[in-house]
């Protein structure tokens, strides 16, 4: 099937051999998303047939109840079914158009990009009786998953997103004054997608959330709009269907917000780019091409249509939604939203003499005007993400131009650790995109803020306080002395307001208290001084093991630790490169990037230990510690047993392939080992906490199947290896 829209690109899907067949791979990874009775319609067989086949898995014969997967949690699903059944059926698995499947595809954080950029070509899956032969390997199936895991402890104890019915933050900060004007994160509970089109189904801040950060501090949240979906280009109106209800329901929310004293800001990239059928009816709108493969251009900001559109867009919006603290934007990189985005002005006749700040701040200044026309006190926000004359050169100079032009009204936001100059293991590098590791502000950054101040800006700077791309599997890392040391270098220097995480970070709780004390005083307040010590020293050997990490922006987007232990091991090399958060496969050139394999393993090794060796001291000080302590002291050591067990799978997958391609068999038997009992581990705590695992952009990395599935593998691998 060709979706509209979408490259008809294809590969051979990923083999999956501990399974006899794929039918019952479909059974077994669908197996908590949807009852008995929908999979069974999909594989064309009665309920009773899976009933019989999950049990010879060892499935129980009574299906858990099945929560709201395909709802909440539809990105899991696609990922985890991607390899195994044609659009077709995973529409109608997920009960979705193909409109819908094109629409989550083009606009949910670059999900297309996350799956390969290509769908595997998969036959159509239907149920077919076991042969004999298959019997037995279902057995083998079965019993391969059961030598680690006891019937009595399949399954959840606590259901997937049952974190949404109780935020707890632990740290009180009731009284404290923080140093900054403005702060504010993304809504823990808000995907990427059409937020605004189901909020009673799918609320993205709901209020025990709002109540949650208001007792942090928090001030703002944020979540994706699309401006065309709020208010239709005259003419075009069938591409922004429902935006009548989208407003109805964003004044909903933005009242609730106020109710806690937090402002809703829009995060825009705007005036966003298009597909040829806009184009048909815009022709004037008509900018560079972004992407042949989809035919998607960039709008022309030359032209007069594009920026008046855009001003009278945001000002009816804020005119109709009065309350909403505010936008901020994104003008270069992320999606094309005028000629020279993807630095490409060359190519269009009326922007390529013109200077690419320019450019930017045409988009400012309409912005500004028509969001202050409306609402004066509404906070402006640019963000100086990926500002550069061309491929990120000269970005310092730049910068200034871009906020020589800026209208005095808006803020700068800066990324505060963009830049930095690093060096790990013999090799020079630069921070691109966010980091906890590698501690801001960096050297052009810092002159950045400078400057911006100096020209009467106010200045926020964005941040990771609870995780970043390194480890965005648990709400928060336990890094808290890299977080506090971030924080007050911004303090020192005159920052106005804090954006403090991107999609991922935005956990109600954790780091976010260190907006108003120390690490020390945190725990000192919630501990009595013989445990606070130890806990101290744990914490301080979490940060210092994390400063090992082999930062790199292909390092962050390609290896496993965001996929963590859901990611397969294979025998013999696959052929696939990894995705940007999405499939890690066995690409460990593209894990290590810049890295050679040694500096890379050796850089995870010292990861590792470090943070085992803390984890150790955790474990230490659960004897001291009081009854009134226990809920927090059980809090940190899952926090930090969580972000070990997605490190220390990067770590054995990565030594686990290069053993594999020297073609040694004895290292390849330890680190199979090592990678099940890690994954053994994390299957104990996923299932007692539902936060692990979840990001909201990817929802969850992994299932309870998932991680099952991952002991098969492993055990599978070790019989093959054991048995030569």
């Amino acid at each position: 099937m060709i979706l509209p829209d979408i490259p008809d690109k294809t590969c051979t899907p990923l083999p999956l051999n501990h399974f006899s067949t794929r039918w019952q791979a479909v059974l077994w990874r669908n197996y908590c998303y949807f009852p008995l009775d929908k999979l069974a319609s999909i594989l064309k067989c009665q309920t009773a047939d899976l009933i019989a086949a999950a049990v010879e898995m060892g499935l129980p014969a009574e299906q858990p109840p099945v929560t709201n997967w395909k709802r909440d949690g539809y990105i899991t699903i696609l990922r985890d079914n991607w390899h195994l059944l044609p659009y077709e059926q995973i529409m109608e698995l997920l009960e979705w158009t193909p409109e819908r499947m094109v629409a989550a595809l083009r606009e949910e954080d670059f999900l297309w990009g996350k799956l390969g950029g290509m769908k595997p070509e998969c036959e159509p899956v239907v149920y077919a009786p076991l042969t004999p032969e298959q019997k037995d390997a279902t057995a083998l199936f079965r019993r391969r998953w059961q030598k680690y895991v006891k019937a009595d402890e399949y399954g959840y104890v606590e259901q997937p997103f049952a974190f949404r019915e109780q935020y707890q933050t632990f740290f009180q900060v009731a009284g404290k004054k923080r140093p900054f004007s403005l702060c504010f994160v993304h809504s823990y509970a808000a995907t990427c997608g059409d937020v605004l089109l189901d909020v009673d189904s799918r609320d993205p801040v709901p209020e025990n959330l709002l109540k949650e950060y208001a007792a942090q501090g928090v001030d703002g949240i944020w979540f994706h709009a699309l401006l065309y979906k709020l208010y239709p280009v005259a003419g075009s109106e069938e591409f922004s269907e429902g935006y009548q209800t989208r407003m109805e329901n964003l004044k909903k929310i933005v009242a609730r917000c106020k109710k806690y004293g937090i402002g809703l800001y829009l995060y825009l990239n705007e005036p966003r780019g298009m597909t040829d059928a806009f184009y048909q009816k815009n022709p004037d709108w008509r900018g560079v091409t972004t992407n042949p493969a989809r035919l998607e251009y960039a709008n022309c900001t030359s032209k007069g249509a594009v920026l008046k559109w855009m001003e009278e867009a945001l000002y009816n919006v804020f005119k109709q939604v009065p309350d909403l603290g505010g936008a901020f934007m994104i003008t270069m990189s992320e999606n094309p939203t005028h000629c020279n985005a993807q630095h490409k002005k060359n190519q269009c006749p009326l922007c390529a003499d013109r200077d690419g700040a320019d450019l930017i701040a045409d988009v400012a200044i309409a912005a500004e005007r028509g969001i202050h026309r409306a609402a004066p006190d509404a906070q402006v926000l640019m963000s100086d993400w990926a500002w550069s004359e061309v491929n990120f050169d000269h970005q310092t100079i730049f910068r200034k131009k871009v906020i020589d032009r800026l209208p005095k009204d808006v803020w700068y936001l800066c990324i505060s650790e963009w830049g930095k100059e690093i060096h790990i293991g013999g090799v020079r590098n630069d921070v691109f995109d966010y980091s906890i590791s590698q501690i801001g502000p960096s050297d052009e950054v810092r002159e950045a803020i400078r400057y911006a101040r100096e020209k009467g800006l106010k200045v926020a700077a964005k941040i990771q306080a609870n995780n970043s791309w390194e480890l965005s599997g648990v709400p928060y890392i336990p890094v808290p002395y890299l977080v506090e040391e971030h924080i007050t270098n911004l303090k020192n220097i005159g920052v106005d307001g804090l954006m403090m995480s991107w999609t991922h970070g935005g956990y109600p709780g954790g780091n976010l208290a260190l907006l108003h004390s120390t690490t020390d005083q945190l725990v000192h307040e919630n501990f009595h001084p013989e445990a606070a010590d130890p806990i101290c020293r744990a914490l301080k050997g979490f940060s210092d093991a994390f400063r090992h990490f082999p930062f790199d922006v292909g390092t962050m987007y390609r290896s496993p630790v965001n996929a963590g232990a859901r990611n397969l091991l294979h025998l013999q090399d696959t052929g696939f490169r990894a995705t940007m958060v999405g499939y890690p496969y066995d690409d460990l050139k593209g894990w290590r990037s810049v890295y050679p394999e040694d500096v890379f393993e050796d850089h995870f090794r010292m990861v590792t230990e470090g943070w085992s060796a803390a984890l150790e001291d955790l474990k230490d000080a659960a004897k001291l510690i009081f009854a009134s302590e226990q809920a927090l002291y059980t809090e940190i050591l899952r926090m930090a047993q969580g972000a070990f067990a997605h490190l220390q799978s990067t770590y054995v997958q990565s030594c686990f392939i290069r053993r594999r391609n020297t073609g040694d068999r004895a290292g390849m038997i330890q680190y199979a080992r090592a990678e099940l009992e890690n994954t053994l581990a994390l299957y104990y705590l996923m299932r007692q906490d539902s936060r692990v695992g979840f990001e909201s952009s990817n929802h969850y990395y992994y299932s309870l199947q998932s991680i099952l599935e991952k002991i098969v593998n492993c055990e599978m691998i070790l019989n093959t290896l054991e048995e030569k």
